[in-house]
């Protein structure tokens, strides 16, 4: 430890330091684990520390990018966490249309720096999310259908293997290492540096919109039918909401529960009406907020209504299709959505995404067409059995209408079962890039490929 301490230049914390409460705490407050150190990195050569440092102790070692693992990998009980939150380092090159960040960034970051441009590329739904954790696992966002997976716009890393070697990724060095980083999650190393092509995006036409329960199916069926050849400046998706207490929705429907159509168009914001004239026509809009809007402001639009320190159990499977069966299910267990924060959302990955060849990179599902999420968050702990069912029960019943695999940034600790189907069709190529980066599996705390 003193020596530790002695190559550390950010703040290292231990039980019973002050500060410790803090830097060990995540975003799901369903994780409640003591580390026995945490390392408060702020460049390379502190992540080069660390991780040789967790390899020489045989200790856990986990890596907290944004910290929105929903199983809590960016901490552990005894063990080492090293977390970049103030790696938030950022260099935008508007005339190569390119962006460079540091691996503690978050998308609310990255859009900052990029919008005053013009520019953006694939980022979440949250903009607190971050952006290493969300293109390790492929990177579904808003723009997926126009622009590609956040991993598809990933032109280089720089990131820390097993041995404490600081490496480049690209197609041009250490190629296979950079195929695997572009879906194969947190197996390989620690990204501390993360290189994005942009693109023009400025103002988008979008926001969300309120139907009545009663109106799901058609709403639904028409999603399913629009979306298929929709144009790919459409980034929408449908899903499930309890109402907030927000001045658009009327006052005596806050707390009552809709379907809702959530739309991004980035296309000429004067064709924007025509696109969405559809869910307009096919049931009446409760309430809405949508117009033209910075890009940022719809990336960040739901970060109020899920602050950290929520419950968090999610599932998910991705679907070639949306069948008349798996609309049946969701109209079943949509409308029992149990609370505020959770939500089901049904996320299209056609267009773009599926341009990609399937062996292009390690995301190993471009045959689906939707990345489904139940996403069940709530405040009380007490609440945890009953919402934690519902999750699970509306999985097993969408199951038999999905994939086998599902997305991984959407995987909960009980799914490492599932790791073969989740990363699909690449999975044993992974492996062997695994057992050459990481043979002893120090990078275990993820949904974990073990090395041959």
């Amino acid at each position: 430890m003193d020596s530790l301490l002695e190559e550390v230049r950010g703040e290292v914390f231990t039980d019973g330091d002050e500060g410790y409460e803090e830097a060990r705490s995540v975003y799901n407050a369903m994780i409640d684990k003591r580390p026995a150190v945490v390392i408060g990195a702020v460049d390379d050569a502190d992540v080069i520390a660390g991780v040789r440092y967790a390899a020489e102790s045989g200790l856990d070692l986990s890596i907290r990018g944004g910290g929105h693992s929903v199983p809590g990998f960016g901490t552990n009980d005894g063990g080492v966490v090293i977390d970049l939150e103030h790696m938030k380092g950022i260099r935008v090159d508007p005339e190569a249309g390119t962006v460079r960040a540091q691996g503690g960034a978050t998308w609310g970051d990255l859009d900052h720096a990029t919008h005053a441009f013009g520019l953006h590329t694939t980022g979440g739904i949250i903009s607190t999310t971050g952006i290493a954790g969300l293109t390790l696992g492929g990177g579904i966002g808003y723009l997926t259908r126009g622009l590609g997976l956040s991993s598809d716009n990933l032109i280089s890393a720089d990131l820390v293997t097993a041995d404490g070697r600081l490496v480049h990724a690209s197609d041009e060095e250490n190629s296979d290492l950079f195929w695997a980083v572009r879906g194969g999650g947190g197996n390989f190393g620690v990204l501390t540096n993360l290189e994005y092509r942009l693109h023009p995006v400025d103002m988008i036409y979008g926001g969300p919109m309120f139907f009545e329960v009663d109106s799901a199916r058609e709403v639904l069926s028409l999603y399913r039918e629009f979306i298929a050849d929709a144009p790919e400046e459409f980034g929408g998706f449908f899903g499930w909401q309890i109402a907030p207490p927000l001045p658009f929705i009327p006052e005596d429907r806050h707390g009552d529960t809709f379907c809702m159509i959530v739309s991004c168009w980035t296309g000429p914001l004067d064709d924007a009406e025509g696109v969405l004239k559809p869910f307009r026509d096919v049931a009446p809009v409760v309430a809405e907020q949508v117009g033209p809007a910075p890009y940022p402001a719809l990336n960040s639009a739901f970060d109020d209504l899920l602050p950290a320190g929520l419950q968090h159990y999610w599932k998910a499977n991705y679907a070639v299709e949306i069948t008349d069966e798996a609309i049946d299910v969701h109209l079943e267990y949509g409308p029992q959505v149990p609370s505020m924060q959770s939500t089901v959302h049904l996320y299209p990955i056609n267009g773009a995404c599926h341009r990609v060849e399937s062996d292009a990179t390690a995301f190993g599902h471009r045959d689906a067409s939707f990345a489904p999420v139940i996403a069940g968050m709530w405040e009380d702990p007490a609440d945890n059995e009953a919402n934690t069912a519902w999750v699970r029960d509306y999985a097993a019943a969408l199951a038999p209408h999905s994939k086998e695999g599902g997305y991984i940034n959407f995987m909960a600790e009980d799914d490492q079962g599932r790791v073969a189907a989740n990363y699909g069709a690449n999975y044993d190529r992974l492996v062997e890039v695994k057992t050459k980066y990481d043979p002893g599996n120090l990078f275990h705390m993820n949904q974990n490929i073990v090395p041959a």
